[in-house]
């Protein structure tokens, strides 16, 4: 416990702190649990569209084959030109959120490339597009547990640290000031008798 003054001036001042505490962490708590809420949230967002790109991956092992044809380069048509995603708040955390990838518009020869290659585009795009949204699903989670890490420390900051103290401190200002006062008292009572004891000599005399 740190050092401090046993004045009223700082019994104030640790009154003020201790509203401000107790005023902050229910903010702190209900943070805390919106946080823990949209990490489940996104958990299970995170698995579904794992599962998801499984199944596609899955499905196009069937003619993933005809891919090792050295004649049919796909990589630049495929490869995202744009990565358009947009941010959304929670409990005052900026989250990435996935929107689309903008790709390059394909130009090869209709007489030239076989009629799979249209459809086998469009799939390798959509996984490609899954993939991205993946990592930005993952990287918000990140995000999410770095912010519930950080309110985490300030809930138990103030729980266990911060609230307990100025209670403490308080305690013992308010000792210290009653001690101070009977004390008063007491030499007031002291003083008093003397005066009246000497008065009473002079009376005598």
């Amino acid at each position: 416990m740190p050092n401090v003054k046993l004045t009223k001036g700082e019994l104030k001042r640790q009154r003020d702190a201790l509203r401000q505490y107790q005023r902050y962490l229910p903010t702190l708590q209900l943070k805390k649990q919106q946080l823990q809420m949209e990490i489940l949230h996104q958990n299970a967002i995170l698995v579904k569209k794992e599962e998801n790109l499984n199944e596609k991956q899955n499905a196009a092992k069937a003619w993933a084959g005809l891919l090792s044809d050295p004649a049919i380069d796909m990589r630049s048509w495929i490869a995202p030109r744009e990565v358009v995603a947009g941010l959304k708040n929670i409990a005052g955390v900026d989250l990435p959120v996935f929107d689309h990838l903008e790709f390059t518009a394909e130009e090869y020869n209709l007489f030239i490339i076989p009629l799979w290659v249209d459809a086998a585009i469009t799939v390798l795009r959509e996984l490609v597009s899954l993939r991205r949204e993946l990592d930005i699903i993952r990287e918000g989670i990140a995000v999410l547990k770095r912010e519930l890490r950080i309110t985490t420390q300030r809930v138990n900051l103030f729980e266990k640290v911060k609230i307990p103290e100025a209670r403490e401190i308080i305690r013992l200002i308010k000792i210290y000031i009653g001690d101070q006062m009977a004390n008063a008292v007491g030499r007031s009572k002291i003083a008093k008798r003397k005066i009246e004891e000497a008065v009473l000599e002079e009376v005598a005399v």
